[in-house]
């Protein structure tokens, strides 16, 4: 993360030293647990096919798929475990079942990190246009996210569309990624078409498409609307949440630390988080998921678009 925005004051280098310390044991119970929790969810929507309890399993499988986001983002940083190895392993795992090619969003994340929120060299801010309430509904529904996402695989795998930034090695390491990605997407099509099973669509696709907007509450909350500065304290949000959305979400809720000190892995985020206030003598710009929601739309209604530059994809 050589060239990320960050606050080194905050915290002295000693301690953080300490921070950016990883044990393979909670990146094991964390990666472990949400795995088990999207299995659980998909036998408990199997077995009640047919009642009014299918529609609540569907969700809770569709929005556990979706926040796989959180561990792919924190496999992209490399704090999940202390090798790189099985970081890269479930980082790819998790961005194939979240039809998201895990290198592309890697390199684009980190030019995120080192730029955040200026509108000509944010990864996620470049070539984007600015929200009205139409765009924005669009997107935060999961429509238009899906529609970018599949767009961008299938134009990086034709080398058609990429980042302005992406030197012509990353170019090409995105296209052979598309490509491999695509490869498996059209075997898994073909083995289904093969067996006659509906499998892939009612318990994988079908939900992760339908309940995106619950992870967009998150995701969109983070950076949308905040100043174009360079200080991480002024241009990131912090998200109130609870212990359950903590889990589900990686910590990801602690965001202005997180873009603070990129390194140190999500489970010591709530620790950091505090010292920072203690050391800042004031809390982050913070919202919970509703609120935020309810504010935008306010806003955006009053005073038009001006001041909401969109994000494309993701904005962890």
């Amino acid at each position: 993360m050589e060239g990320f925005i960050g606050n080194e004051k905050l915290i002295s280098g000693e301690k953080l030293r300490s921070y950016n310390q990883r044990t393979n044991l909670r990146g094991c119970l964390q990666t472990g647990s949400h795995l088990t929790a999207i299995s659980l969810a998909a036998y408990a929507l199997h077995n009640s096919w047919g009642s009014y309890w299918a529609a609540l399993w569907f969700v809770v499988l569709g929005t556990l798929l979706n926040f796989l986001y959180a561990g792919q983002h924190e496999l992209s940083h490399w704090t999940v475990f202390k090798a790189r190895w099985p970081n890269n392993l479930f980082g790819h795992l998790f961005g194939f079942i979240l039809l998201m090619p895990r290198e592309h969003d890697r390199m684009e994340h980190y030019q995120h990190h080192r730029h955040t929120q200026d509108p000509d060299l944010d990864g996620e801010l470049q070539g984007s246009p600015y929200f009205n309430t139409r765009s924005y509904l669009w997107y935060a529904s999961g429509l238009g996210y899906w529609t970018g996402i599949i767009w961008r695989t299938f134009g990086t795998a034709f080398k058609r569309r990429f980042p302005a930034f992406f030197t012509p090695k990353q170019c090409l390491l995105s296209t052979l990624e598309a490509r491999l990605y695509l490869f498996g997407y059209l075997l898994i099509a073909l083995l289904s078409w093969y067996l006659q099973s509906w499998a892939v669509i009612a318990y994988w696709i079908a939900p992760m498409f339908a309940t995106k907007f619950i992870h967009n509450c998150q995701n969109l909350a983070e950076h949308t609307g905040m100043p174009n500065e360079s200080d991480i304290l002024i241009n990131t949000r912090t998200i109130k949440s609870n212990a359950l959305l903590n889990w589900l979400a990686w910590n990801m809720p602690y965001h202005t630390a997180h873009h603070t000190y990129p390194a140190v892995p999500f489970y010591k985020l709530p620790q950091l988080h505090a010292e920072m206030v203690a050391a800042s003598g004031r809390e982050p710009e913070t919202i919970s998921y509703l609120s935020y929601q309810w504010h935008m739309l306010r806003k955006l209604r009053r005073e038009g678009s001006s001041e909401y530059k969109g994000k494309p994809l993701s904005s962890y």
